[in-house]
């Protein structure tokens, strides 16, 4: 910002006080020489020099008041008029100032009744001036044109600066409102990525904390009577235990910077030795589970314990990566609530069901997970839905008849999606094998 610009930004922060000099400035220099011209011979009288105060003080308010302003100009100047002091020159040239500042400051029927004003003033002036005898007519009407000309030259350049002036405005609102719009969007942008994270960790975190918890009570109780089924249980929750390492690495690899990642200045898997290295380069680059995974999870959960079986109908398609990931989570989350909340030796049934433009996904069991009394602590439900309505679907879950709970996703498919090349069309249907001894579960607790 220039010096220019500077002075001007502080001129129009005090307008009252500029505007307040500038009025004295002009009484002295215009008020105080100011000439009756219908006594053109006698000495300036106190009646004159009123007139010029009344005319030229509120000048002060000309922008900060600019109706009150005009209107106050333009009456002392009509009411030295009508009482006999027809022209105050100069100071009568201050009226083209009032209608200049209203019309830049002031709304749009202001100006409007303002040149209406100057209009019936100048008639006034032409008749005073030829009824008073200091002018005939043929020189009164050439004062009248005059007079009306200046008036419309003034009104025409402050349209224009009017104009200018509310085209300055709008660009400055609009730049505002796109700061504010921005602002927003980043807020927005910033809460839906933390709800998103959130939600991938709960997945993560609740599903393996459920699963070790599970094996390690029950090889606590079976260690005594069958050790061999609490080294299972140990081993099973390792292999927990690296599946979630795996995923948070891989869930965390994204929030972290160049600077941040393997191989920088900060000790890291770098730190461990090349395998180590590779070893998280590739945890960090796997995909993302998806509906292709759904046997390995069953498989997953039947090595804690759950009699579970997956059953999938209809001939199966691909899916957007992210449909994938929420079907997968919707699944490992609703397998994880049965295994906290359904009681011992449940019998799940895991259905994926493919219809000609949705994929349904249907977890059922026979527990007593829908007698649970909610302490409204849990977030899964809510993820759920919150999944599934990203991608316009809809999750239902609650207590099916003759015992037991259900939840049931659907989430609608491209029409024209092609098939998975890795599914066999044809439905098939795994059945449970045999279980490993059941550990025990917390019957109790809240669903998830």
């Amino acid at each position: 910002m220039t010096w220019w610009d500077r002075m001007l930004r502080w001129e129009d922060d005090h307008r009252f006080a500029v505007d307040s000099v500038g009025a004295a400035l002009l009484w002295l220099v215009m008020g105080t020489i100011a000439i009756d011209m219908s006594a053109p011979g006698e000495p300036m009288s106190n009646a004159t020099r009123l007139a010029a105060l009344a005319v030229i003080g509120p000048l002060a308010w000309r922008r900060v008041r600019p109706v009150a302003s005009a209107a106050a100009v333009y009456a002392a100047a009509l009411a030295h008029m009508l009482l006999g002091i027809p022209l105050l020159f100069p100071a009568d040239l201050v009226v083209l100032v009032a209608l200049y500042s209203l019309t830049v400051h002031g709304p749009r029927w202001a100006y409007r009744v303002g040149m209406a004003g100057a209009a019936v003033g100048t008639l006034l002036l032409a008749v005073l001036l030829t009824t008073d005898g200091a002018f005939y007519w043929p020189a009164a009407i050439v004062v009248g044109v005059l007079v009306g000309s200046m008036f419309l030259a003034v009104f025409a350049f402050a349209l224009v600066r009017r104009s200018r002036r509310e085209h300055l405005e709008a660009l400055v609102d609009r730049a505002e409102r796109l700061e504010v719009e921005r602002d927003q969007q980043a807020v927005i942008g910033a809460a839906a990525e933390r709800a998103r994270i959130a939600r991938e960790m709960h997945d993560i975190v609740a599903h393996s904390l459920t699963v070790m918890i599970a094996q390690a009570d029950g090889g606590r109780y079976a260690a005594a009577a069958d050790p061999a089924a609490a080294t299972r249980a140990l081993g099973t929750i390792a292999e927990t235990g690296r599946a979630a390492l795996t995923d948070m690495r891989r869930l965390l690899g994204v929030l972290r910077t160049d600077a941040d990642r393997p191989g920088g200045s900060a000790a890291g898997p770098a730190d461990a030795g090349p395998a180590a290295a590779a070893g998280a380069g590739a945890a960090a680059t796997a995909p993302q589970p998806a509906v292709e995974d759904l046997e390995t999870l069953v498989a997953h959960m039947r090595t804690s314990g759950m009699r579970v079986s997956l059953v999938r109908l209809g001939a199966p398609r691909h899916l957007p990566p992210g449909a994938g990931l929420t079907v997968y989570r919707i699944a490992q989350e609703s397998l994880t609530n049965v295994l906290k909340h359904a009681g011992p030796d449940p019998s799940v049934t895991v259905m994926l069901q493919w219809l000609p433009d949705a994929v349904r996904l249907e977890v059922s069991d026979d527990g007593r997970g829908a007698a649970a009394d909610s302490d409204g602590l849990g977030q899964g439900l809510v993820g759920m839905r919150e999944r599934a309505a990203m991608f316009g679907g809809t999750v239902t879950a609650g207590p099916r008849p003759g015992g037991g709970f259900r939840v049931r996703a659907e989430l609608p498919t491209p029409s024209s999606a092609r098939p998975s090349a890795s599914a066999s069309p044809a439905p098939s249907a795994f059945a449970a094998p045999p279980p490993t001894p059941p550990s025990p579960t917390n019957p109790e607790g809240p669903l998830a």
